[in-house]
């Protein structure tokens, strides 16, 4: 039997950490596990993005064949448990692509369970797992990213107020729990997960069941994606507000995160 464990999302939840510190601690970890993070599955990544955006049933279909060339590559005598761990696998952010929410998750996690079980049949062990995170928490960090990598030009009231049903995280995950049903659905908080000794990564690992003997000697990385403070959010919203062109916003984005990060005023 094969155990499969799709760590899906959510966007700004500590999911790069999770994936930072699964390949920094590689030669620890492959012992007891092996995953797959977006580099190895691009082009599933891109499908469920595109999905998200269209709704098109051509896409969903493009992105199940993703996820099957994906399986196609598994060794079935390794027991290792085989983690996959992508937000983008859930789709857009809400506030790409006019999106208001995640409600493309339920479909997209039902075509990875259907594919699951014509690729392994009743060989499958197969459980979703997503973190989670407090609403306005959670929107704060989305609004900075929306900044920072596009031209987002609402206030941060304006975006709560136009997203504020993009934040019901857990309502998606229940969503998820009906669609693939019987197959397990779980989540944590990141406010829960971060107190861990190995921060969100130690979600994914009692996912597993892993014992402690896997989670011994793990280094542990500084948190990914740290906020950023007010001065360069305003400092981004006043250049996407600008008559600048994109790419010289881009620019202007770009030496302000990079005075911010390295201190040279």
């Amino acid at each position: 039997m094969i155990r499969i464990l799709v760590h899906a999302g959510f966007h700004k939840t500590g999911t790069t950490s999770v994936q930072k510190m699964l390949v920094h601690n590689r030669p620890r970890l492959e012992r007891h596990i092996r995953f797959i993070t977006r580099p190895g599955m691009i082009g599933a990544c891109e499908a469920a993005r595109a999905y998200s955006a269209s709704r098109h049933p051509a896409d969903l279909t493009e992105f199940a064949s993703e996820i099957a060339a994906v399986f196609e590559e598994i060794d079935t005598d390794d027991s290792r448990p085989l983690v996959l761990s992508s937000e983008d696998l859930s789709g857009h952010m809400p506030g790409r692509r006019n999106l208001t929410r995640y409600d493309a998750a339920p479909h997209l996690m039902k075509a990875i369970a259907d594919t699951t079980q014509a690729a392994f049949g009743d060989g499958a062990d197969l459980t979703f797992y997503f973190s989670t995170r407090a609403a306005e928490d959670w929107m704060r960090s989305c609004y900075a990213q929306h900044l920072r990598a596009v031209r987002m030009t609402l206030s941060f009231e304006d975006y709560c107020t136009t997203f504020a049903d993009s934040a019901k995280l857990d309502a998606i995950v229940e969503q998820v729990r009906d669609s693939v049903a019987p197959f397990k659905v779980l989540s944590t908080p990141l406010e829960e997960a971060s107190t861990r000794p190995i921060g969100p990564l130690a979600s994914v690992m009692d996912a597993l069941d892993m014992p402690g003997r896997a989670r011994r000697g793990l280094e542990v990385l500084p948190p990914a994606n740290v906020s950023m403070p007010q001065e360069l959010l305003d400092a981004m919203l006043e250049a996407n507000r600008s008559d600048l062109s994109n790419e010289d916003v881009s620019k202007a984005k770009f030496e302000a995160r990079r005075i911010w990060l390295t201190g040279d005023i």
